[in-house]
């Protein structure tokens, strides 16, 4: 018997070992890995990035001359009847005519008032704005996944927390009954135990449902099935040495909101460029080989056929166009202020945003010492309050209270770490400095 006891209990903590190697346990580092590779914002970002980047050609800013070939070929079937000076006349019934011409051109804009010099700059700056709008899109989505993350690390705690208490309920409902069975206690002891035992495992029932929902957030951030598990890690390290200073003057070089509002700037200017360029002339190289080749049933000529090379250019200015040439460098101009007043606007929201979110790091580091204290106060409190409750020197009420006051301490000790990594997050994400 004694054998059996030893074999079901070794293929138990078998099992267990199994299903424990099974979860995954995943890191913050390998989170923002995998977020980097297949979170969808991040792909499409990383596509509109390239196609900045591959617009980005001499070609497409006009730089390049032009190449065309054509045919045309027309067929006719007429009724045909021509009189000559002479009086006589020709009819032809169903009489056909037809002509074909084919060849190349070839055009070049050699001089728009420097527009296409113009153009190409703005393109790169274009392709600087598809770059900012990336590293935005990425401190987003990776502040997103760090925050889900460490939000899972504090429900793993409070479960353990709750866990905890359980176990302590059990202790309680177990004493009871024993001291009920010898007479030192009342049923009402007994049935007290039990209903604060039950509500302790609804709230770890409860806690379990938003933990699971926590993961399914987090697959969903890393673009990945909703039903893999994994585990976290169970600590929260929060850094303390951020200063508000040196992540102002970060946020001013890094931060990619700023950033995108000061490139709009210079596209606004090089747009200005393009609009004063309708000041000059245009000129234009035209060359081209055509064939020419006519067929007809009636007429003093049957054929006709030519072919040659033709060449020239053509230049034009405009002179005057109702004003619309000073309308629309007026309103580039103001187009150009527009961006400048959003630089200023996104700085002085840039700065609000720093120094309200490293008060509250302040304040969240101030509360992890606070409540790292009261959570140890609290321990010593119910490991006191146990061994009077076994002796029967307290009351349950007292004894439950001390339980709960140790949960909760727990609970706010892991909410302090977790709303000061929220900061620090944010702060860094602001500063456009999150390490990934």
């Amino acid at each position: 018997m004694n054998i059996k006891k030893i074999y079901c209990t070794l293929l138990i903590l078998f099992a267990c070992i199994i299903q424990t190697n099974a979860q995954e346990i995943l890191t913050i580092e390998q989170a923002m890995t995998i977020a980097l590779e297949n979170n969808f914002e991040i792909k499409i970002a990383k596509n509109n990035s390239r196609i900045s980047e591959t617009n980005v050609t001499i070609g497409n800013a006009g730089m390049l001359p032009t190449a065309t070939a054509s045919i045309v070929d027309n067929n006719n079937l007429t009724n045909s009847t021509q009189v000559r000076q002479d009086g006589t006349s020709t009819t032809l019934n169903n009489a056909k005519n037809n002509s074909l011409n084919y060849g190349v051109s070839l055009g070049w804009t050699v001089f728009d008032g420097m527009k296409m010099f113009a153009k190409l700059d703005q393109l790169k700056e274009l392709q600087k704005l598809g770059d900012a709008e990336l590293k935005r899109t990425i401190l987003v989505k990776i502040g997103q996944v760090n925050s889900a993350y460490y939000d899972l690390v504090q429900q793993q705690h409070q479960l353990a927390a709750l866990d905890t208490t359980i176990v302590i309920s059990n202790q309680r409902l177990t004493l009871a009954k024993n001291r009920f069975s010898i007479g030192k206690a009342s049923k009402l002891e007994v049935l007290n135990a039990q209903v604060d035992l039950n509500s302790d495992q609804v709230a770890m029932l409860r806690q379990k449902e938003s933990y699971a929902n926590a993961k399914i957030l987090l697959n969903q951030y890393l673009a990945r099935d909703p039903k893999i598990d994994f585990k976290v890690t169970d600590e929260v390290n929060v850094d303390n040495k951020l200063v508000l200073a040196d992540l102002m003057e970060l946020a001013q070089k890094q931060n990619p909101a700023l950033e995108s509002q000061i490139i709009n700037k210079r596209i606004a200017e090089l747009q200005l460029k393009q609009v004063k360029a309708d000041r000059y002339p245009l000129l234009r190289l035209t060359t081209g080989y055509n064939f020419a080749e006519s067929q007809s049933s009636l007429g003093f000529t049957s054929e006709n056929s030519s072919r040659g090379l033709n060449y020239g250019f053509n230049a034009s200015m405009n002179i005057f166009d109702g004003f619309n040439q000073h309308r629309n460098e007026k309103v580039a101009k103001m187009q150009i202020e527009n961006t400048q007043i959003a630089i200023e606007q996104q700085g002085m929201i840039l700065n609000t945003q720093l120094s309200t979110a490293f008060q509250t790091y302040l304040t969240n580091l101030e509360l992890i010492d606070l409540e790292e204290d009261n959570e140890a106060i609290a321990r010593q409190n119910l490991e006191i309050t146990l061994d009077k409750f076994k002796i029967g020197t307290i009351t349950t009420i007292d004894f439950r209270t001390a339980q709960l006051n140790y949960v909760n301490a727990k609970v706010r000790y892991s909410n302090a770490q977790y709303e000061a990594k929220l900061s620090e997050i944010a702060l860094k994400e602001l500063a456009g400095t999150i390490n990934f």
